[in-house]
């Protein structure tokens, strides 16, 4: 596995989208474990850009785990100051699964009707919409027509 290459201004745009982050996995004292890998590995899945702080005292293996992070995970370096890294990979392609018979779910929709009084506050009523069901501009709750056949007339 290669660790991503990033050009300066694709650096520059994700260390200013993880300016505002808090660091989501740590490294111990004990260095870069196969549990601190796996808990990256989840966290990039999950948020593709993610900060990694390392408890390590020496700066070369600070470095050391940085890149040894980077290439375990196939991910990118983006930036390392101190004891943190900010690590980046593409996020994966979710799955989603559509049924090709799945029709539209209940709906809740908030009905407002003017008050008789002018001093008094509208009154609000929320309701559930099926599928085939609308609401009026009066505020009554209509089933959808079925399309009306059209004339063979010419």
């Amino acid at each position: 596995m290669t660790a991503l290459i990033l050009n300066s201004a694709q650096r520059r745009d994700l260390r200013a989208q993880a300016h505002h982050l808090d660091p989501v996995v740590m490294i111990g004292g004990d260095g870069l474990t196969a549990a601190v890998i796996k808990e990256a590995d989840a966290a990039l899945n999950a948020h593709g850009l993610i900060k990694v702080r390392a408890m390590l005292e020496d700066r070369a293996a600070r470095e050391a785990a940085f890149v040894q992070l980077c290439h375990e995970l196939d991910a990118a370096p983006v930036q390392h100051i101190g004891k943190l890294f900010v690590v980046w990979r593409p996020m994966p392609e979710k799955v989603k699964t559509e049924r090709e018979d799945a029709k539209p779910g209940p709906r809740i929709v908030k009905v407002v009707t003017a008050s008789k009084s002018a001093n008094r506050r509208p009154q609000v009523k929320k309701v559930r919409l099926l599928g085939n069901e609308r609401v009026t501009p009066g505020g009554l709750i209509k089933r959808a027509k079925p399309a009306r056949p059209k004339s063979h007339k010419k």
